[in-house]
């Protein structure tokens, strides 16, 4: 397998501070940037995002209108197809500075489980823990298995991107199986909770930069090193992110998919 070894888009193409590489498995493009430096691809990740969660009956997990200036984004993915759609996508927040910034503890708030997870927040930030919120496929992309599986890679990349050792995320426990395969652990001794409704049991996930070789399947760890290899060369040409925060809101990750 190859990933295509592509640096900065030029000026001419989308502007100022983009990393792309390319995932030979969904045959979609990814490009990563600052919502600030990419507005209108940032409109167009959002609003997929927000027709995806529509479709399942909870966009107000997505919380648009609270993160659609991108202040509390640090960081996002979006994957293109070759017509130029706009198919898959992420966000990442943080790091955090403190375990109160992480919006799955108001998933957690009155459920069992809430203060070890703020516990296991909190022994990681010394490391850097970054959040992923408000990921999608699009239902009509032919790879969405592909796409799945690219943008929990999207966790590890948005995370040694922005200097923290951890990419966290909830999503659905339907969904975790994928993540697995890319690295992910589940989080211990959590119980699962109810959001965005009744009809989800919703479970923490932890990739680790230093550790997810050990978990993630054969093909999905080459895959990491090749894009994260091309990141690498890229990211010479990424202005350094603002580490941003959001104060108790952001969109869930991983229920749409």
């Amino acid at each position: 397998m190859t990933v295509e070894v592509v640096a900065v888009v030029p000026a001419d193409f989308l502007g100022r501070g983009v990393l792309r590489y390319y995932d030979t498995q969904s045959e979609c493009a990814f490009f990563v940037s600052e919502p600030d430096s990419q507005p209108v691809l940032w409109r167009r990740y959002l609003d997929g995002a927000l027709d995806v969660y529509r479709c399942f009956g909870v966009e107000h997990a997505l919380e648009y209108d609270a993160v659609v200036d991108g202040r509390s984004t640090s960081l996002f993915f979006a994957a293109v197809d070759s017509g130029g759609d706009v198919v898959a996508g992420v966000r990442m927040q943080g790091p955090y500075t403190a375990a109160g910034q992480a919006h799955a503890l108001l998933e957690w708030a009155g459920h069992a489980g809430e203060s070890d997870l703020r516990r296991m927040i909190a022994d990681r930030i010394p490391a850097g823990v970054v959040e992923a919120k408000g990921a999608w496929v699009s239902r009509a992309a032919p790879a969405r298995a592909e796409l799945s599986a690219a943008i929990s890679r999207a966790v590890l990349h948005g995370a040694r991107l922005l200097g923290a050792r951890y990419g966290f995320a909830t999503a659905a426990s339907f969904t975790t199986g994928r993540h697995q395969e890319c690295g992910a652990v589940l989080a211990e001794r959590i119980p699962a909770v109810p959001y965005p409704d009744d009809r989800y049991r919703t479970v923490p996930l932890w990739w680790d930069n230093r550790t997810y070789s050990a978990f993630a399947e054969e093909s999905q760890r080459s895959l990491v090193v090749a894009e994260q290899e091309v990141l690498a060369v890229a990211g010479a040409g990424l202005p350094k992110a603002r580490h941003r925060v959001a104060t108790g809101v952001t969109g869930g990750c991983g229920h749409g998919r």
